[in-house]
């Protein structure tokens, strides 16, 4: 059987490093981009031991040169298309590069792929952030039919490389699939990601930091799963005999507040959260120190404020789940980040 050979852009990133630690094991020649300048987060491929393992290659979606030069050296059999500017707070600060990165990029692959060689199959990291705040639905479950109404510039560039893909896929007869993911989370998130910085902050101060972790809005809730489990869902819908569109959720929705009572729980440490508003804090009911605060500046110019996927189409077509949930998600969460700690 030929060993197929896959491009995962943004392979530095946490989905990509997992992917590429997936693809491995099912013997994929595995071929990981980024811009150079993102080579700073390799710590993920250090992580899965990948650096040897799969070829690296810098690759700025943005330019069709460097995408042509890539296509012109591997025959690739699936492309992921997995970079962006990924932070949702950040894209109101860069919305200009959150386009040309998330949008642009998205759409310069399925024209390369379209010229050079329509059997590549592609894989669009779509998201739940598409759907913002969706004026009906607020309490129900959303599922691939339901509308999108994006509260950020990272939300809007998703919409249109989710559309771009969909209208490659009918205009011109391409395997282009869209993975509509909701949050998913591990120990190798970005520390600017509210999960990663809550149970980074916690490690912290177990270890004697006496520094408080200040967070925006404690109310938002969020479908959170495992990156680790979602991955494997975005090589099954490459893995299909006709392209389509699938969300990838856990059915299941928590605050950040909870997600904050989950931590403390763990690491039984006996808590209370005192005060309103923008006064609202978590104290150690133990020595009367301040384990959370709440900050203004932390706080979305546009909130998407609750977040449910319904994945029945994955898991009856993909026969995929999730394996692990959010207080399981926790504490490995937890136990890496004070691993890395204790390590300096």
């Amino acid at each position: 059987m030929k060993k197929k050979t896959a491009l995962i852009t943004g392979v530095s990133g946490q989905d990509g490093a997992y992917l590429a630690n997936f693809l491995l094991k099912k013997n994929y020649k595995v071929i990981g981009s980024d811009r150079r300048n993102s080579r700073d987060s390799g710590w993920r491929l250090d992580y899965l031991n990948l650096k040897e393992r799969i070829i690296l290659e810098d690759l700025d979606i943005c330019e069709i040169t460097n995408i042509i030069r890539i296509f012109d050296k591997y025959n690739f059999d699936e492309v992921y298309n997995l970079a962006a500017q990924s932070f949702v707070q950040s894209s109101f600060f860069n919305p200009t590069t959150t386009v040309n990165v998330t949008a642009l990029g998205a759409l310069n692959l399925l024209e390369i792929i379209k010229t050079k060689n329509k059997k590549i199959k592609f894989y669009q990291a779509s998201s739940s952030e598409m759907f913002g705040n969706p004026s009906s639905n607020i309490s129900g479950f959303l599922n691939e039919k339901s509308e999108f109404n994006p509260q950020s510039p990272y939300a809007v560039s998703k919409v249109f490389a989710h559309h771009m893909t969909r209208n490659y896929r009918v205009a011109y007869n391409m395997f282009a699939t869209n993975g509509i993911l909701f949050n998913h989370e591990s120990p190798l998130r970005g520390e600017e990601f509210i999960t990663r910085k809550i149970t980074k902050g916690f490690a912290r101060m177990m270890a004697g930091d006496k520094e408080p972790i200040k967070v925006g809005n404690i109310y938002a809730q969020r479908d959170w799963g495992f990156a680790g489990d979602y991955v494997e869902a975005m090589w099954k819908m490459m893995q299909q005999k006709n392209p389509n569109d699938y969300v990838i959720a856990t059915g299941k929705s928590y605050s950040i507040k909870q997600f904050i009572n989950y931590c403390a729980d763990i690491l039984n440490l006996k808590t209370q959260w005192i005060g309103k508003g923008l006064n609202e804090k978590l104290i150690n009911l133990k020595n009367k120190r301040c384990l959370i605060k709440i900050d203004k500046k932390y706080f979305r110019p546009a909130e998407v404020n609750y977040l449910r996927g319904n994945c029945s189409k994955a898991k009856k077509v993909l026969k995929w789940k999730p394996k692990k949930n959010l207080k399981e998600l926790v504490r490995l969460m937890l136990k890496e980040d004070m691993k890395l700690n204790n390590a300096g």
